[in-house]
Order: C-alpha cells, then structure tokens, then sequence
C-alpha cells in the first residue's frame, strides 16, 4: 500500500505521504482525568510538547505527575504529512515524531520538572530510535512554545550532557526547535495504557539523574 524507505532517515518533502485536510480526531475526553483533551484549556495554563519515543508510555509518565497537570494527548508533529495517521506514520514516510502534548499549570507544576521527567524518562543519545523502537517516529525532541521554553530546554541539555558523560554515554542528539504543527493521534492512542494496563511500552531511561527539577530558575 505505502512505498517504504530506511525508517531512521527523514523523508524529503517530496518523498513524503499526502495526508488530509481534516483532522483525524474529534474531541473527547481524557480517559484518566476528565479533562477536554483538545480545548477550552484553563486560563493561566502553559503546553509542553516532547518526543522520547512510543508516545503510549510515554503519555503515561506525564498524566501520572498528578497535581498540576491539566491534560495530556498523544500526537505526531516534526513532519511534512498534514494529519497523518498511524499506519501512514510507521511508514517512516511522513517524517513526523510521536509526541506527547501536555496542558500544565506553571504555578504549580514548573516547565524545568516537566524536563527533568523528559531527560530521565528515556536515553536522548540514541539518535532516530529508542531502545527496540526504530525510526525517525522514536526520534528524541523537545518541541518549544516560547523564548523561555527554548532557554530552559537548552541549559538543561547542557547540565544533562555533562551528567550522562560521567557515566560514559554519548553526546545527546535530542532536537529542540520551535513547536511545528501539532496533530492528535486517532483515539485509541490517546491514553493507551490506562485503557490497555499491560500494553506494550518501549520507554525506558538511562538511570541517570537529571539535576534539575521544580524550582530551579534558569540563568540568563
């Protein structure tokens, strides 16, 4: 049905899948919280947006921080493909990542402790795969909505470069870039594994601690 490539290498423009117009999914809720997963969000609330690979358990570590988080969705962004679906996706023809969206309240729950749960919660050294998950859909990326967003993304980087060198990894090769278009995925992925307890997760981390966490204020 698709035509196939060498899933760890981006498409080109060209080479990519033609989508849609119309997006895949319609609103809903959110499976664990209640909350609209694609709006109205609360005034005040900020988003964050991350790849680290299979987005099923990945959405998990976010829903699970608790008091502060407003809602999560699983999604694809980084691509050419306008409302790409899964099957399209793991073509590796549509150059989108799997992303996890989260809708936060910075007065409670800080970006710099949604990057500590990022670096942490898988290894950001493995280039377009993530343990047994191969592809530019398992790539690592920090997808940023602001100036502030980009700083503290990038100077925590910086510190968990030096802390996964100590302990003998390789240079990190997570893309940090301005957010690009944002698509939700269709609803059986959102929310996956309160739905599929047992499901199939990928995401592992390195051990290493990240030394930043809720309430350290970036340098500038």
């Amino acid at each position: 049905m698709f035509r196939f490539l060498n899933k760890a290498e981006m498409p080109t423009p060209e080479q990519a899948l033609p989508g849609r117009s119309e997006p895949i999914l319609k609103p809903m809720k959110h499976y664990v919280l209640g909350t609209d997963l694609m709006g109205p969000y609360p005034e005040g609330s900020e988003k964050a947006l991350f790849g680290m690979g299979c987005f099923w358990g990945v959405e998990r570590k976010f829903w699970q921080l608790g008091e502060g988080i407003h809602t999560t969705a699983a999604g694809y962004a980084g691509g050419y493909t306008p409302n790409p679906t899964y099957e399209e996706l793991c073509t590796g023809l549509t150059g989108h990542n799997e992303v996890v969206l989260i809708v936060f309240q910075p007065d409670i729950l800080s970006y710099e402790s949604l990057l500590k749960v990022f670096w942490e919660g898988h290894d950001p050294t493995q280039g377009m795969r993530q343990g047994n998950d191969v592809g530019t859909q398992y790539r690592s990326g920090i997808y940023t909505f602001s100036q502030t967003q980009r700083e503290a993304a990038e100077a925590s980087k910086a510190i968990y470069e030096q802390a996964l060198r100590a302990k003998g990894y390789g240079p990190i090769t997570t893309e940090i870039v301005d957010t690009p278009e944002f698509y939700f995925a269709e609803a059986e992925h959102q929310q996956y594994l309160a739905k599929v307890p047992h499901g199939y997760c990928g995401v592992g981390g390195t051990g290493v601690s990240c030394p930043i966490g809720t309430g350290v204020v970036q340098q500038r």
